[in-house]
């Protein structure tokens, strides 16, 4: 038997969210299927942690946590 594979889907997609230049902002959305691959990207660029930038999944949930935020940064 051959099943297909489900495609991963926002549960909960991001929101815009407000911070203090100079604060830490968390941006998070829900998929509908546990630990499947995400990728944060900003515009084109694909995101990559770091001092800045700190990637968190667990379960469905992901989450980018930006540090010391920038107008840059919207």
């Amino acid at each position: 038997l051959c099943v297909p594979a489900v495609p991963v889907l926002f549960k909960q997609a991001l929101e815009n969210t407000d911070v203090e230049e100079g604060k830490s902002v968390s941006l998070r959305c829900e998929l509908t299927k546990a630990d499947a691959t995400v990728v944060w990207k900003k515009e084109e660029a694909t995101l990559q942690a770091s001092a800045k930038y700190e990637m968190k999944q667990k379960g469905t949930v992901a989450e980018l946590v930006i540090h010391n935020a920038e107008p840059e940064d919207a």
